[in-house]
């Protein structure tokens, strides 16, 4: 099955400016972004360490984040930019975590859609960056993470298709969906990605 996520809440291009206007502090979120997201991965590894058939996708998702975070401290390190002391919490993430269900399979099938909602967010996110900078280099850059990031998306679904129901994938992305627009929605501007 071919996934294409269609988010439910659109981001403003004021947020994108806003981005922008505040690129540095940007950069300090992103980078922490792309730790966690690597970290995300590797974690259901550890998780799930009887499903050796997704192991090699899920570490292969983790390497290509760390090397993003890499680009990233790259960036930061030419702006003289240094990376946050202590990462802060995505209250974004934690409350899309907080609608998980428990229970082992199900909590397995809900964190990987809320990974595959997370990294479609971050690719509209990236897209919209890119539009509005006018760093060459820095365009192309979030070009190229927003195409990485919508892969992503649908590499989390396709992993969770060898152990679920296309309709249980279904079901939980449209709730999942119409939760993280309500989310997405309340979050105030800022120099983060969520």
């Amino acid at each position: 099955m071919k996934y294409n996520i269609q988010l439910r809440f659109n981001t403003s291009k004021d947020w994108a400016k806003y981005i922008v206007d505040h690129f540095d502090g940007f950069l300090q979120d992103h980078a922490d972004c792309e730790r966690k997201a690597s970290s995300m991965a590797m974690s259901f590894v550890a998780k799930c360490p009887d499903k050796q058939d997704i192991i090699p996708d899920l570490i292969e998702t983790a390497l290509e984040e760390l090397v993003h975070f890499k680009q990233v401290y790259e960036l930061m390190i030419e702006r003289g930019v240094v990376l946050k002391q202590n990462i802060e919490q995505d209250l974004y993430i934690k409350r899309l975590i907080e609608l998980c269900r428990s229970g082992k399979d199900d909590r397995l099938l809900d964190r990987m859609i809320v990974a595959a909602v997370v990294e479609a967010r971050g690719a509209e996110r990236f897209r919209l960056v890119a539009e509005e900078l006018k760093d060459p280099m820095l365009k192309d850059f979030y070009e190229t993470l927003w195409i990485s990031e919508h892969k992503h998306s649908d590499i989390f679904l396709r992993l969770a298709e060898r152990y679920y129901a296309e309709g249980a994938i279904n079901e939980r992305l449209e709730w999942f969906l119409d939760k993280e627009a309500e989310i997405c929605s309340a979050l105030p501007n800022r120099a983060a990605l969520h």
